[in-house]
Parts: structure tokens; C-alpha cells; sequence
């Protein structure tokens, strides 16, 4: 997706709070190259060679261009939503809500994945630069802090979903109450008699992953049923890794009745794990998910899921950026939409206590 026609073109100057602007003549002369290649740089075309565009992007960032501040009463027009992956139906959902609100904003979307691979990063804030985004919303990845003191250094407004660590006080943040849903999965397990459940974790590095499990516990312990580490085994919120996670506890000496996993494709894969087993869900085990995302009900059985406003999400993320963008501060640094525990047919009292 691309900035509407009509996108206003900005140039980079020197930031405020740094010595004198720096033209692209100054530039391209301590590079040693012509002033149209600086340009060309700046604006991302491919016509350069490698080794000059490393020179004149290094320049760039010593000198911290960025862009020059737009007029006052001038409308966002572009926003950078970036994800580590695309390969999911969550995806979708975060970018179904973004891409509302800016559709009605009349603003642009570049959708991004940065992989986590090497240097892929940089080279999207190399694009980043080159395109002049006016904000970018971050779902769960995480930037390398030159990069992202290279976003402030841009004066580009920055709004995280679902980070991955404690992010800094004037980053705002938007995320669901993990915690909570985390905690009502396994009460309602618990509430139908299930006392081993099992738990197919989310990656460790993120805060959502983690608070879904500090949720699973408490309501373990609320309980008095002890936490048995054996039932707590790793994911990445993917369906393999359910499905591994899944054989995992099934292989144990004495198996749980159910299986909570932290995201909906772990529980497909859970669910894949007993079907290839010749088990039936939820005659013999119960399976719950995290997400709700839209083909859960179209799964067989139907399934039991905590469900995150993910489209919702979205929707706040890019409004909080356009605000910022307009040079509207939050009233909260931080934000979480309620999750909401969805009852379906995977899930039934356990045939053994």
C-alpha cells in the first residue's frame, strides 16, 4: 500500500535540538559525490551503489537529518505498521484495524516485516527515511536502540502493540489484559473439574506470552492446585510448536485432561496432535485458545478461546499516532482492551478427575 496521491514531500533538516542545518550540498561534499546521488539516497532510489549509499546514509545519520517539521494544521499522510512476521491471521487482524482508521483519516499504510533477521531493520529505516513515514505503529518486535534513538532523532511518533519488554514511559503502548484472560481460561477448566492442565507457552520474550502464564498460575494457585512444571511446556505461537507442545504433555506419565495454549494456532496444532492420536476433543481432552481469531468457530470442534480485541488494537494504535502525529500527547502512556473468555465445544468436564 502507498501514500495517497496529493502525498505533501518533505526534506530532511538538522534536528532541533542539535548545531546548524546541513544542506544535501554540504553532504554530498563531504561525501565526495554529486549532489543528485545524495538525493537519490534520500529518496530511496536504486540507482546507487552500494558502497556510496552506505557513505551517504552513514552522513545522514551522523548529521541527524530528519524531516523538516510539517506546517502547522498539516495532515498525517503516511504511517509504517511493522510486524517481525505476516504469516499469521492475527496479522490480519491488527492491519484490518489500522487500515480503518487511516482509510478514513485519508492517510497511507506501508506494511512491513522486519523477519529479525540481520540488517533487516536498518534497511527498513533506511525505506523508512527515504518515504518520510509520519508515525509508525510496532507490533510485537523489537528495535535495535540505535534505531530506535534514530526514530526520535526523526521526530517520527512511535505507538507499540503488545511489546516485548518494559517500554519507556513516553512510548505508548497498546495491549490487551493477558493477565485476566490468562486467569479465566484455566478457572473455567478449573470450574469443570479439571485439576491437570496443561500449558503450551507463548515466546518468553514477550510481555503477553508471559502474562497469559503469570495468569494461568494464579488461578492455579487461587485454587490450591499445585503448579507442576512438567504440564508447562515452550510454543511460539505457532501451530507446530502446538502441536509439538501437545505430544509433549501427551508422552508424560500421567497426561493433563486439558490443554490451555497461549494462542489459537498452538491450540489447531494441539488439536491435530490428538486427532492423529486417535483422541477426541473434548471427549478426551479439553483444548482452550488465546485470540478468538475469526475461523476458530469453523474449527472442529468449535473452538473454547479467550478472545483479544485484536482489530480494536489496531484501531487505537493508529488513532494514538495520528495524535501524536498532530502533536496530541495520550492521556495514558499505557493501554489495555478487555479480554473476554468465548465458550464453544472444545471443552467439556474431564472423563477422570
Amino acid at each position: 500500500m502507498v501514500a495517497p496521491d496529493g502525498a505533501q514531500h518533505k526534506t530532511a533538516t538538522r534536528s532541533s535540538d542539535g548545531p546548524a542545518k546541513v544542506t544535501i550540498t554540504e553532504i554530498a561534499r563531504e561525501a565526495g559525490v554529486s549532489v543528485p546521488t545524495v538525493s537519490r539516497v534520500v529518496n530511496g532510489r536504486s540507482d546507487v551503489s552500494p558502497a556510496t549509499r552506505a557513505k551517504v546514509e552513514d552522513l545522514l545519520q551522523r548529521h541527524g537529518y530528519r524531516r523538516r517539521a510539517p506546517a502547522p494544521g498539516a495532515r498525517p499522510v503516511l504511517l509504517d505498521l511493522v510486524f517481525n512476521d505476516l504469516d499469521s491471521p492475527w496479522a490480519v487482524e491488527i492491519i484490518r484495524g489500522v487500515e480503518e482508521v487511516t482509510h478514513e483519516s485519508g492517510v497511507g499504510t506501508v506494511v512491513s516485516a522486519i523477519h529479525n533477521r540481520a540488517g533487516s531493520a536498518r534497511q527498513w529505516m533506511t525505506n523508512l527515511r527515504a518515504r518520510a513515514s509520519d508515525g509508525v505503529i510496532l507490533v510485537t518486535s523489537v528495535l535495535e536502540p540505535r534505531l530506535h534513538d534514530e526514530l526520535r532523532r526523526l521526530g517520527v511518533p512511535l505507538v507499540v502493540i503488545d511489546p516485548a519488554g518494559s517500554p519507556a514511559s513516553e512510548e505508548p503502548t497498546i495491549g490487551a489484559t493477558n493477565w485476566a484472560g490468562g486467569m479465566a481460561a484455566t478457572e473455567y477448566l478449573l470450574g469443570l473439574g479439571h485439576r491437570r492442565i496443561g500449558f503450551i507457552e507463548g515466546p518468553s520474550r514477550l510481555m503477553c506470552s508471559r502474562a497469559r502464564l503469570d495468569g494461568y498460575r494464579a488461578a492455579l494457585d487461587v485454587a490450591g492446585v499445585p503448579v507442576d512444571g512438567e504440564l508447562i511446556v515452550p510454543g511460539d505461537f505457532y501451530h507446530e510448536s502446538g502441536f509439538t507442545g501437545c505430544n509433549q504433555l501427551l508422552d508424560l506419565d500421567d497426561p493433563p485432561t486439558a490443554v490451555f495454549a497461549a494462542s489459537d494456532q498452538m491450540a489447531l496444532g494441539a488439536m491435530e496432535a490428538l486427532r492423529r492420536r486417535g483422541l477426541r476433543v473434548p471427549e478426551d481432552m479439553s483444548v482452550v485458545g488465546f485470540d478468538d481469531l475469526p475461523e476458530m468457530l469453523w474449527a472442529s470442534p468449535p473452538l473454547t478461546t479467550v478472545r483479544q480485541p485484536l482489530a480494536d488494537m489496531g484501531k487505537l494504535a493508529a488513532r494514538v499516532v495520528l495524535d501524536l502525529a498532530r502533536s496530541v500527547v495520550p492521556t495514558s502512556p499505557r493501554v489495555e482492551l478487555a479480554t473476554e473468555l468465548v465458550v464453544r465445544a472444545s471443552t467439556a468436564p474431564p472423563r477422570r478427575a
